[in-house]
């Protein structure tokens, strides 16, 4: 059993720095750090999307609008980690 908790722990912490990346990308490009028309920025920026964007967009519909700043990646790392901390205590407890 311990086994699965790591490879779900495991798999969620990956999944949090996918976001985090994601994230750090985006400002990079709004601020012309990076350029976007970088076919290796392109590529990666188009696989962080793909992978975070199907979770992230129903949070957005729900979150209100907070004027240009989107917290729903912040928000999912919350639930994320809240769902791992409670699979861990209902584990534990039995």
């Amino acid at each position: 059993m311990y086994s699965i908790l790591w490879l779900f722990d495991t798999l969620i912490t990956l999944y949090v720095w996918i976001l985090i990346a994601s994230a750090i990308l985006s400002w990079l490009v709004v601020f012309n750090v990076v350029n976007a028309h970088n076919p290796i920025v392109r590529s990666i920026g188009e696989f962080l999307w793909r992978v975070t964007e199907p979770v992230l967009a129903p949070l957005r519909r729900v979150l209100p609008n907070l004027g240009g700043i989107d917290v729903s990646p912040v928000i999912l790392i919350i639930l994320l980690y809240f769902i791992r901390n409670l699979v861990f205590e209902l584990v534990a407890g039995s």
